[in-house]
């Protein structure tokens, strides 16, 4: 099953997959499709306040956040790991339960990281914003490394994400049925 959607005036298909028995999304992946990286990063930026900063979360948020600073002309955008690598010190982590994830993660930042944020003003960058999670683990991140969250956005905001007033983003996301047909 597909959900055919128009994504910053590209046309997609998103397959459905199951999260629970009674609950499915529409799987966005920005892995390897340039095109509409390009046609998000440019678009997103056009709706998003002044920053000095990028963040976003591994992995799928990477393409997107890279290019909007791409975009935006700036090489300063930080990627909250999914644990610490053998080059980082001064760590700081906080744990994120992500829907599309079947155990609860860990993200982090070191030393380099923390530098990169703190007194900036930062833009927290993710591919869909669902349940909030990762955004809510993100912004700790960037509160406990003392930088100025100016805003969040995503490509997609999906279900009730998308009734939020304090994100911005490109296009909503109904969840599914098991039948495929979008959930009330």
């Amino acid at each position: 099953m597909y959900h055919e959607m128009s994504i910053a005036g590209l046309k997609r298909q998103l397959p459905i997959c199951k999260v629970t028995d009674d609950l499915y999304i529409g799987a966005f992946i920005m892995f390897s499709d340039v095109e509409i990286t390009k046609r998000c990063a440019e678009e997103l930026l056009k709706k998003v306040p002044e920053f000095d900063v990028l963040i976003t979360a591994e992995a799928k948020g990477i393409p997107l956040c890279y290019e909007m600073a791409r975009q935006a002309d700036t090489d300063q955008y930080v990627v909250a790991r999914k644990g610490p690598k053998l080059y980082m010190d001064d760590i700081l982590y906080t744990d994120v339960d992500s829907i599309t994830t079947d155990h609860i993660q860990t993200l982090c930042i070191g030393r380099k990281e923390r530098d990169m944020l703190e007194g900036k003003r930062v833009l927290i960058v993710d591919d869909v914003i669902s349940t909030g999670e990762s955004l809510k683990s993100i912004e700790n991140l960037v509160n406990r490394a003392g930088g100025n969250i100016v805003g969040a956005c995503a490509v997609l905001a999906e279900g009730e994400a998308a009734d939020r007033t304090d994100i911005i983003f490109l296009e909503k996301l109904p969840v599914f049925n098991s039948d495929g047909t979008v959930k009330e």
